[in-house]
């Protein structure tokens, strides 16, 4: 009795790890026959416990003689009873090219480092078979169809050559303005100076139209009226009247002028120097005899030129030689232009021998 329970416990110990560790192997194809150069898959799956190491079967090109491994997929692992047991499936794609009847040896995979197998399978190949006694349901084969050119076929070739066209013209032209070295000439046209007293009477009578100035700012009145009075003395005498005061310019003009003439202009740079330093507020008679007395002054001292001569506009020719800037920018203009051209060369000789060759 004691020697039956023994035998007892020792078989339940070791049934029990094995119940454990059970591991199954399957295999199946989903398709027994086939026709010359038709496709099969056959897929193996792999149930095992949690966490064991499984080694999967490496086919080469040929699954047994006459059958081709066209492709093997990744394999896909499923958790079963609370990721205490995976099913780990792969699938191979097969084909065969010559027909008989094939033996497909079980897939042997590998649970840490124990061999299991799977069962065998059988896959039977069909040829096409072929109708020999009506040979006239046979047809030759057809003639090729030509395809008309659109205009979308065109496009890019026609594009592509005149952008061509465009760069190879623009490289010949900056070529030859480098061979040439050409200087750059400029011609810059003078018009006329107006007389002293023509442009001092135009500044006057632009005083004259403003006045607002007049009447609210004295200060900027007398400051533009003996600007322009200095000016035209300037130009007119040749001494330098803006950097003097006004009892020098004075005196300066007697040294040239009788003092009667130039009575009426000191009375205005004496109310001048007054509004400006002093603040002194002129009337408006004030102003417009002041105002006056320069209009005389100027017609008293104008030197009167010929009427009937007509100044034409002065050119002056300058020639410079070009920079050597500008011939680096010359041969960076040639070099994209020619680099463009050859591009657009290739792109049309490219779309040629597509649409005809």
């Amino acid at each position: 009795m004691k020697h039956t329970l023994l035998y007892i416990a020792l078989l339940i110990l070791l049934v029990i790890p094995r119940a454990n560790a059970q591991v199954t192997v399957d295999a199946s194809i989903d398709s027994l026959q086939l026709l010359i150069g038709e496709q099969a898959k056959i897929k193996l799956q792999v149930s095992m416990n949690a966490n064991q190491k499984l080694q999967l079967p490496l086919l080469r090109d040929t699954l047994v003689t006459g059958v081709e491994v066209l492709d093997v997929a990744k394999p896909d692992t499923q958790l079963l009873n609370d990721n205490k047991r995976w099913l780990i499936s792969q699938e191979y794609t097969i084909t065969s090219f010559d027909s008989a009847l094939y033996y497909l040896p079980p897939f042997e995979v590998r649970v840490d480092n124990q061999a299991y197998r799977s069962k065998a399978l059988a896959l039977k190949v069909y040829s096409i078979p072929v109708d020999t006694l009506h040979p006239d349901q046979f047809f030759g084969p057809k003639d090729i169809r030509e395809v008309p050119i659109t205009w979308e076929d065109v496009a890019p070739l026609v594009y592509s050559a005149i952008i061509m066209l465009i760069l190879g013209a623009l490289a010949v032209f900056f070529i030859i303005r480098f061979r040439d070295n050409k200087p750059i000439i400029k011609i810059i046209k003078i018009e006329p100076k107006l007389p002293p007293h023509q442009v001092a009477m135009k500044k006057i009578e632009e005083i004259k139209a403003d006045k607002q100035v007049q009447r609210e700012d004295p200060k900027l009145y007398y400051t533009a009226l003996t600007e322009a009075i200095r000016t035209y003395i300037k130009d007119r005498f040749g001494f330098n009247a803006m950097e003097m005061t006004s009892s020098e310019i004075i005196d300066r003009l007697l040294e040239e002028k009788d003092p009667q003439s130039i009575s009426d202009l000191k009375l205005l740079f004496e109310t001048a120097d007054l509004v400006k330093f002093a603040k002194h507020a002129p009337m408006m008679n004030e102003n417009d005899m002041n105002l006056v007395n320069a209009v005389d002054f100027i017609n008293q001292t104008k030197v009167e030129e010929d009427p009937n001569v007509k100044k034409e506009p002065t050119e002056i020719r300058v020639e410079e030689k070009r920079s050597k800037q500008g011939r680096i920018a010359l041969l960076c203009s040639i070099a994209v232009a020619s680099i463009g051209t050859l591009v657009c060369l290739y792109m049309v000789i490219r779309h040629i021998v597509d649409l005809f060759f």
